[in-house]
């Protein structure tokens, strides 16, 4: 069972980095759209991943994962656990240095797959709870 480092967390949260947000749209409503807001406050660059590509927070969208042009340091999956194992495949497909599942995304067979291909893995946390718990904005 999947073990959440507090190392790792630490250091996604405090690197400078890029994060691809799986699910992020337009809808203020959605955790997506909060969480997203706080990682441009700690200093991250957001790329709203999404079928309809909307720009969200001033970033334009792209539709999937494979439309990100450059690199990606974490993707972000705010999608419903069935489906996270496809998002985490294709964020070992296009080279992510990590995956962070949301609040209630679960899936292990997934997290041992991105460990397998060289990724960190964060499971069943958010960054805005467990970056305030470090003191970041």
């Amino acid at each position: 069972m999947h073990s959440n480092d507090p190392d790792v967390i630490d250091r996604l949260l405090r690197e400078p980095g890029r994060w691809a947000v799986v699910g992020l749209s337009t809808n203020s409503a959605r955790a997506a759209y909060g969480v997203a807001a706080y990682l441009q406050r700690i200093g991250k660059q957001i790329v709203p991943v999404h079928p309809a590509a909307p720009t969200v927070h001033g970033e334009p969208g792209v539709a999937t994962l494979a439309d990100v042009v450059g690199p990606v340091d974490v993707v972000d999956v705010f999608v419903n656990a069935r489906l996270a194992g496809d998002v985490v495949d294709q964020a070992i497909a296009i080279g992510a240095r990590a995956v962070w599942l949301q609040l209630d995304v679960v899936d292990e067979a997934a997290a041992q797959r991105a460990q397998a291909a060289g990724l960190d893995v964060v499971m069943d946390a958010c960054p805005a709870i467990e970056g305030s718990r470090r003191g970041l904005v």
